[in-house]
C-alpha cells in the first residue's frame, strides 16, 4: 500500500489484534501492512471491534500518519470503524502458533495470507516484471506454444499422458521445439508458461508443474548464449536488490548478495566439475548426470552463478548438438546458483545437421515420425540456434532463500500434492 499522510479510509483484512486497556492495536492486511491505533473513547462500536475474529474484514476512517516506532512505519488513529465481513473464530492459522507442514498445505489457500507467502508472491511477481523487462529491452518477442504436444522433449519417462479425443498426446515438458520453428520467423523469442514433469522425485527442488522462462535465439552458438543468459539473471538480481530491500531482509538475504551478480560468470566444463567432485571424495564416474548432491558440492567453490559447459552426450537430450571436435560431449551449458541451491537454468545450442538429428533421434529410441515436422527446419534454411530454460520457483528459492521449492509458488504440485 502507498500512504500520504492526513485524513484516510482503507479497507482490509485484520492479521493481527492485541489490547491494552482501552487501546486496541490491530495489523491490517491489504496489498501491504498498517498498524491501526482504535482509542475506545474515539470509536462507538469499540467492543464489536475488540471481539472481532482474525481475518475479519473492516472499513477505517481516521488520520494517517508516518510512525517510526509502528512494525511497518505507518499508523492510523481510527476514528470510524465499520464491519464489511464477520470472519468465523475458527482460522487454521491463529498468530504465533507453529504449524506442520501438513497442515500448511491443507490450507495452502488461506496460507496464502502469511506475511511469508504475501512477501514470496510479491517478490515473484517483481521477478516476472524485470524478466519480461529484459527480454522485451534486448529485442525478443513474445510466442507462446501449445500445451498439448504429440511428442517428447525432454523424455517419455517423464510425460504426462492425457487421453486427447481418443488420441494420445502430453502435457508440455518445454517450449524448445516450437520455438525453434518460431525462431525462422520472429528472431530472438522468450515464453513465461507453464511446464510438466511426470519425475517421482521427492526433493526440495522438484515440482511436477512449474513455470519455465525459455528463450531461443537464431546465430547464436555456446558464448554467445552463456554472455544472454548472465545479462539476463545479473539485470534480474540488481533489480531485485534495488527494488525489493524490505522484503528481502525478511528472509535474510542481503540485497548486496545480488548487487554483486554481475557478468562474466565463472565457467568449468562438465569434466572439470567432476574432477573437483573426485578431489572432494564424491563417487562420480565421468558420464553421470549431475545430481542435487554434486551441484551442492560444485556451488560451495562460487558466491554467485556459474556455468558448467559440454556435459556427456548420454546426458544429454537428442537435441543438443554434439561438439565436432570431441563428439563425446554436447555444446550444452547449465547455470548453478551459488549456496547449495544448484541448476536454475539448462541450456545448449541445438543440432542444425538434418542427418545427426535423425540419427540421434533414433539413438533415443523415438519414433522419427513424431518429429518429421522438427526435422523440416532443418531442410529449408537451417542455421547455428540456440536456447535456455529458467525454473522460475529455482531462481525464487535461491533469491529468498527458501528451504524448499514449493514455498516458492502459491499451488504447488508435487508427486504427493495436487489439492487444493
Amino acid at each position: 500500500m502507498e500512504f500520504k499522510e492526513g485524513e484516510s479510509e482503507i479497507k482490509g483484512w485484520i492479521h493481527a489484534k492485541r489490547s491494552s486497556g482501552g487501546i486496541i492495536f490491530l495489523i491490517l492486511r491489504e496489498r501491504g501492512y498498517v498498524q491501526v491505533v482504535v482509542r475506545k473513547d474515539k470509536v462507538k462500536n469499540f467492543e464489536e471491534i475488540e471481539k472481532l475474529p482474525l481475518e475479519s474484514v473492516i472499513k477505517i476512517k481516521g488520520k494517517m500518519k508516518k510512525d517510526d516506532r509502528s512494525p511497518f512505519g505507518w499508523e492510523v488513529e481510527a476514528e470510524e470503524i465499520e464491519i464489511l465481513s464477520k470472519a468465523k473464530p475458527d482460522f487454521p492459522f491463529m498468530r504465533k502458533h507453529k504449524f506442520n507442514v501438513d497442515h500448511i498445505f491443507k490450507y495452502r489457500h488461506l496460507w496464502l495470507r502469511s506475511q511469508k507467502m504475501f512477501l514470496i508472491l510479491k517478490i515473484r511477481s517483481e521477478v516476472l516484471n524485470f524478466i519480461r523487462k529484459w527480454f522485451i529491452e534486448n529485442g525478443y518477442w513474445e510466442f507462446q506454444a501449445p500445451i498439448f504436444t504429440a511428442s517428447a522433449c525432454e523424455g517419455g519417462a517423464t510425460l504426462f499422458e492425457v487421453n486427447y479425443f481418443g488420441k494420445k498426446v502430453y502435457l508440455t515438458q518445454s517450449w524448445q521445439l516450437y520455438a525453434e520453428a518460431a525462431i525462422a520467423s520472429l528472431g530472438k523469442i522468450f515464453t513465461i508458461a507453464p511446464s510438466f514433469r511426470a519425475e517421482k522425485s521427492r526433493t526440495r527442488r522438484h515440482l511436477t508443474e512449474y513455470w519455465h522462462v525459455e528463450a531461443e535465439i537464431p546465430f547464436c552458438e555456446l558464448d554467445c548464449l552463456m554472455k544472454e543468459e548472465e545479462n539476463f539473471i545479473s539485470f534480474v538480481c540488481q533489480e531485485i536488490a534495488r527494488n525489493c530491500k524490505e522484503e528481502l531482509k525478511f528472509f535474510n538475504r542481503d540485497p548486496k548478495d545480488l548487487m554483486k551478480v554481475e557478468p562474466p560468470f565463472p565457467r568449468i566444463t562438465y569434466t572439470e566439475a567432476i574432477e573437483i567432485l573426485q578431489q572432494k571424495g564424491v563417487n562420480v564416474e565421468w558420464g553421470e548426470d549431475l545430481g542435487a548432491d554434486e551441484e551442492r558440492i560444485l556451488t560451495q567453490e562460487f558466491d554467485i552463478p556459474f556455468f558448467v559447459t559440454h556435459y556427456p552426450k548420454q546426458a544429454k537430450a537428442f537435441y543438443h548438438k554434439v561438439d565436432r571436435s570431441n563428439p563425446k560431449v554436447t555444446l550444452s551449458v547449465d547455470m548453478l546458483a551459488p549456496e547449495g541451491y544448484g541448476e536454475i537454468i539448462g541450456s545448449g545450442v541445438r543440432e542444425d545437421d538434418y542427418e545427426i538429428l535423425l540419427q540421434r533421434i533414433k539413438e533415443e529410441g523415438l519414433d522419427s515420425k513424431n518429429y518429421e515436422w522438427y526435422l523440416d527446419l532443418r531442410k529449408y534454411g537451417s542455421i547455428p540456434h540456440a536456447g535456455f530454460g529458467l525454473g522460475l520457483e529455482r531462481l525464487l528459492m535461491w533469491i529468498c532463500k527458501l528451504k524448499h521449492i514449493r514455498e516458492a509458488i502459491a499451488f504447488p504440485r508435487t508427486i504427493n500434492r495436487i489439492y487444493p
